[in-house]
């Protein structure tokens, strides 16, 4: 009898604790939560472009590149023309993804600074909640929208120049705008003496919370030094090769000169420009997630000692990625394999603390009324 008793009290305390770990999720800790998301599956889907698209993309485009001028020079107008528009079609199918990571990533970032202001959002806890899920939901459908561009086109649109892809990437970000306009109306509610009837983030001084800030801090000062460095060096030279290589360009394909030597220029301008732009930004994102994921870190239920490895994990990928991106130049795929590297090791850091968002108990969201 005593033995079938204590059976029970050990299955209630199992539910218990299942229970608490899988509480339903508050507005900030739901906001918490998508805002890493967004950041980790736009990083996933930046670095599967990365090893699957970027090179091919570039390698196609600079072969059409030396069709149009060779075409030119055979006075072929129509073959001008039609490789123009596969420039086109390459040119958007790299932007769209493009701007399909960076939204994506960005939105993620937006969403983790809506968690820290809900304290001073003065709005009933169940319509901040909803706030919160429309605002990640359109954070998701944005990027989705973008990267349906290039592959729905006009196909079915009753207009004649929106596809059902824009549509559905602009209402998403009208969606965006409409969470942001009642959010800021909370916050002037607050700012009025409204109670927001949420408590304050920890003012803790903990390892982990001052290892994210001094490394996010010291990763967007080396990003703006770096990005000061190439506008006082690279970039007025740059903006003057580029112009000499295009005159040499338009000379060879009307006269006598080797095309493909000012095409394999250009792709090598291209491509430096590129990398240094990336590692620039690169840096500056990753200080600032850093940043902001230093105030969630009371949400991430995990051991001190895994909580300090994620932190060390995600700190080298935000240093290997952007430091090998610069390098591709000299060593070519072996340095960009190794920035995949870094982008994943911030990946995996991400998803450790996806996990330990959702073991969270509930401790600060205790705090939360009605």
């Amino acid at each position: 009898m005593a033995a079938a008793l204590q059976a029970v009290m050990s299955t209630h305390a199992v539910s218990a604790r299942l229970a608490e770990t899988f509480a339903p999720m508050s507005a900030r800790r739901l906001l918490v939560f998508g805002g890493i998301a967004l950041v980790a599956t736009g990083m996933l889907f930046g670095d599967i472009f990365a090893v699957f698209v970027l090179h091919q993309n570039g390698d196609a485009t600079g072969q059409a590149v030396l069709s149009a001028a060779e075409a030119a020079r055979a006075g072929n107008s129509t073959a001008v023309q039609a490789t123009f528009q596969r420039i086109a079609g390459l040119l958007e199918d790299h932007g769209t993804k493009v701007d399909t990571h960076v939204h994506m990533t960005d939105a993620g970032y937006l969403v983790l600074l809506l968690a820290l202001i809900q304290p001073c959002v003065a709005l009933p806890q169940k319509r901040k909640k909803l706030l919160a899920g429309l605002f990640v939901a359109g954070g998701l459908l944005l990027p989705v929208g973008i990267f349906l561009i290039h592959y729905v086109g006009l196909a079915y649109s009753p207009f004649a120049v929106i596809g059902w892809a824009s549509v559905l990437a602009d209402s998403a970000g009208a969606l965006l705008m409409l969470v942001l306009i009642a959010e800021a109306y909370g916050l002037w509610k607050f700012l009025r003496g409204a109670e927001s009837g949420e408590s304050e983030l920890p003012d803790d001084r903990t390892w982990e919370r001052r290892a994210l800030l001094s490394g996010g801090t010291l990763l967007i000062l080396l990003g703006f030094l770096y990005g000061a460095w190439y506008a006082g060096v690279d970039l007025y030279r740059h903006e003057a090769r580029e112009s000499q290589i295009l005159k040499g360009m338009l000379d060879a394909a009307t006269g006598a000169g080797d095309i493909s030597a000012q095409v394999a220029q250009y792709r090598s301008l291209a491509a430096e420009k590129a990398v240094k732009i990336a590692a620039h930004s690169h840096l500056i994102e990753f200080g600032l997630l850093a940043m902001l994921l230093s105030f969630v870190q009371p949400y991430v239920f995990l051991s001190k000692r895994w909580k300090r490895r994620w932190i060390v994990t995600l700190l080298m990928g935000s240093v290997i990625l952007p430091v090998f991106v610069l390098l591709e130049m000299n060593l070519g795929l072996l340095a960009g394999g190794i920035a995949d590297v870094g982008g994943l090791l911030v990946i995996i850091a991400l998803t450790a603390m996806l996990v330990g968002v959702l073991r969270y108990g509930g401790s600060l969201d205790a705090g939360v009324v009605g």
